[in-house]
């Protein structure tokens, strides 16, 4: 492994070479008020950028989704758009905190990028309008230029960008559901004025949707006994209601340089009001079976990027960006529990708030040194603080002293990177990537309640990726990749401050951080083959596997007093994925057949911790097996479609007494789409058609038997209608 990583670290940088149309001069001594030939004005000229597609023409391996697949369905959420996504689940569902995975893998494993840049803290995708998208890049193997802090893989959402053209749309929107009434409004604006270009995207979108779940826990001894049964029904009717705002400007200076100043801007407040009240059937009363909780979250997130983009001579090129973050969080929670008459009830104000601050600097540098290179070096560096405080107080009783009740740390974050990398079109047909990246990160924090945690880890990263498409053929190609990739842990894994649970048990423990957490490694490979057939249709087998080191769980242990889950070090562990894509239309196989396109994907994953026993001793509680299968159909003015997703579930042992379980899924989406004239258009959609409901289950076992919780959330269909018009 050293030789080969010592190859593959002479890397340098592959960029798109920009191709240009050459403009034709007016001939000598013609008078400006003379028509030009007519012929000469009907000629059009096509750069090979019009046949360029990123999927099947980059090394690199990705998909891109366009900003017209991510709006198709009508979704108010991100996470409902990259269901959809080949190879990408989610969990959860939109204001629920979900959780986005490649090779089913969640916790860090897969990399969120926006912009190419990760989102401070704080930062729900939850709030993100997909109006306000451009495309979503899906990569499967690591590239230099990103961080590789990308197990898994990353996904690269982008923000609209300006256009050449003026835009002016207006999108107004209703969604309703028995348990969700959500409006939406968005306005694009953008347009070119000489050498400068402008866009404006805002959304502003309000949803109000109602929970309801039920939670089932159960005790049994060692013999198989039960001597616990307890129920809790609960409710927690909620709202989010968010905007964003993007504002874009671009430049073109003397001699070809570009400026691009782009902003974001996101607030966004979601609130909820949840009671449960649990009724014991068997055993003892829990301290607390009466509890009442009402929460407010209001996020604020800005950020600011200035790019110059400076040709140099021969072909060379500089590209630097400075950015500025800022993020501000406030929660407040009242909570009332009580029940048990043996312990005395608890009412709670609970305030936290939270400052994030941080400034990044990129840049890279291109130069085509050799006929069939593009090689590159760059850097990637950033510092970011936090400030988090949290003061719980008893609002009945608001001199009463609570030990402990005042927490405050603050965090400092310091990032470099350095890269190179060089794409060689070796042939025609064969075409190499390598890169190399070296990347450090430092956190310190100190808090009133825990000393001063430092950490400080490095990693390097050689990478290879390699495309053939292979002779005697139009449209069939092989790819490799060999990556090394890690994920470190974040500041609030590393922080030994405790968040304390209601009914303190084996199932419902509290959590803590672990200061003395280390990266997960992970040496990964990459094969795929692909077949491209005809515009539009394509096949494709990808499989891939990688070995992790220093693998991190969550364990669940007992202090003395209290029960406590911490992640925690623990051995190696491996993860193989085997993907299966097609899509093509109709007409392609049966010429008399409709308008219809076909689109159809499969990923299985399978994994391993050798630390824990089997069976079912996956990574991360790893979705086995999604599959997606979808049509569309257009007819004249209309275009119809829809999306089935799967997502298998199961059993995963987390430890060797911890088991963690959840359902099978399946979602049904359709849409259709009707276009009045070339401006106005109305789109309706449906979502959760098949009336699912959410199941998920832990239990723990120990030498006083086993304790297991089931909680079933419900879930139902709704129905949005989107007026669009441009104006």
């Amino acid at each position: 492994m050293t030789i080969i990583a010592a190859a593959i670290a002479a890397a340098l940088t592959a960029n798109a070479q920009e191709v240009q149309a050459p403009v034709a001069a007016k001939p000598a001594g013609q008078k400006q008020n003379q028509p030009e030939d007519s012929t000469i004005q009907k000629v059009e000229v096509r750069g090979s950028a019009d046949a360029y597609d990123a999927r099947r023409d980059d090394t690199a391996s990705k998909i891109v989704v366009n900003h017209d697949e991510i709006v198709k369905y009508g979704d108010t959420n991100v996470l409902d758009v990259l269901k959809r996504v080949p190879g990408v689940t989610v969990s959860g569902g939109a204001g629920r905190g979900g959780e986005i995975r490649m090779r089913g893998l969640g916790s860090g494993y897969t990399q969120i990028l926006l912009n190419g840049e990760r989102a401070p803290a704080g930062f729900s995708l939850d709030s993100l309008s997909p109006d306000a998208i451009e495309r979503i890049e899906v990569l499967r193997a690591a590239s230099a230029e990103y961080s590789t802090q990308s197990i898994a893989g990353t996904i690269n959402i982008v923000l609209k960008k300006a256009i050449k053209t003026a835009q002016r749309e207006l999108k107004v929107g209703y969604g309703k559901g028995k348990q969700i009434n959500s409006p939406t409004a968005n306005v694009q604006l953008s347009d070119r004025v000489g050498k400068l270009s402008y866009s404006v995207s805002a959304n502003v979108f309000r949803s109000k949707f109602y929970e309801q779940a039920d939670n089932l826990e159960q005790a049994f001894d060692t013999t198989g006994r039960q001597t616990g049964l307890r129920t809790t029904p609960s409710n927690s009717p909620s709202s989010f209601t968010g905007i964003n705002i993007s504002p874009r400007l671009n430049w073109t200076l003397e001699g070809g340089d570009t400026l691009t100043s782009q902003s974001f801007v996101n607030i966004f407040r979601f609130g909820t009001t949840a009671r449960a009240h649990t009724a014991t059937l068997l055993g003892d009363l829990p301290p607390y079976p009466d509890k009442s909780q009402n929460m407010t979250n209001d996020n604020q997130f800005f950020r600011t990027d200035l790019n110059w983009v400076h040709q140099l001579a021969a072909g060379a090129k500089l590209d630097m960006k400075i950015g500025a973050t800022y993020g501000k969080l406030a929660n407040t929670m009242y909570r009332a529990t009580g029940g048990n008459p043996a312990v005395e009830e608890l009412t709670r104000q609970i305030d936290s708030a939270g400052r994030d601050r941080g400034l990044n600097s990129t840049g890279k540098y291109t130069n085509p040194l050799w006929e069939g290179h593009a090689l590159a070096i760059g850097w990637d560096a950033g510092y970011n603080t936090r400030d988090d405080e949290r003061h719980e107080r008893d609002y009945l009783h608001p001199s009463t002293r609570i030990p402990g009740a005042d927490e405050i740390y603050t965090g400092y974050v310091s990032r470099l990177a350095v890269y190179a990398q060089d794409e060689w079109n070796v042939t025609p047909r064969w075409s190499v990537y390598l890169g190399s990246r070296w990347e450090g990160i430092r956190i310190r924090a100190e808090g009133n309640s825990f000393g001063t945690t430092h950490s400080s880890s490095s990693v390097w990263s050689p990478i290879l990726q390699t495309l053939y498409k292979l002779p005697d053929t139009k449209g069939d190609q092989l790819r490799l990749a060999v990556t090394r990739t890690y994920k470190a842990p974040d500041l609030q894994r590393l922080l030994p401050h405790r968040f304390t649970s209601v009914n303190n048990n084996q199932v419902e423990p509290d959590s803590q951080g672990n200061p003395n957490l280390k990266p997960e490694l992970a040496l990964g490979v990459d094969a795929a083959y692909e077949h491209y057939w005809s515009q539009g249709a394509l096949f494709s087998v990808a499989a891939s596997t990688r070995r992790i080191t220093d693998y991190t769980r969550n364990l669940v242990v007992f202090d003395g007093s209290r029960w406590v889950s911490l992640p925690s070090n623990s051995g190696r562990a491996q993860t193989h994925s085997l993907e299966v894509e097609a899509k093509f239309p109709l007409k392609l196989w049966f010429a008399s057949a409709p308008a219809i396109d076909v689109r159809a994907n499969v990923a299985r994953n399978w994994s391993r911790v050798d630390s824990v026993p089997g069976p079912n001793n996956r990574l991360d509680q790893q979705t086995p097996l999604s599959a997606n299968f979808g049509l569309d159909y257009k007819a004249g003015p209309l275009t119809t479609g829809g999306s089935f997703t799967f997502k298998n579930g199961g059993e995963v042992r987390v430890s060797h007494n911890q088991i963690a379980y959840v359902n099978v899924k399946r979602d049904l989406d359709l849409y259709a789409l009707w276009k009045f004239d070339p401006k106005v258009q109305l789109r309706v959609a449906t979502a959760n058609l098949l009336n699912q409901d959410s199941v998920g289950e832990s239990s723990y076992s120990s030498d006083a038997g086993v304790l297991r919780s089931r909680t079933t959330s419900l879930r139902t269909p709704s129905l949005r209608a989107t007026l669009e018009m441009k104006f």
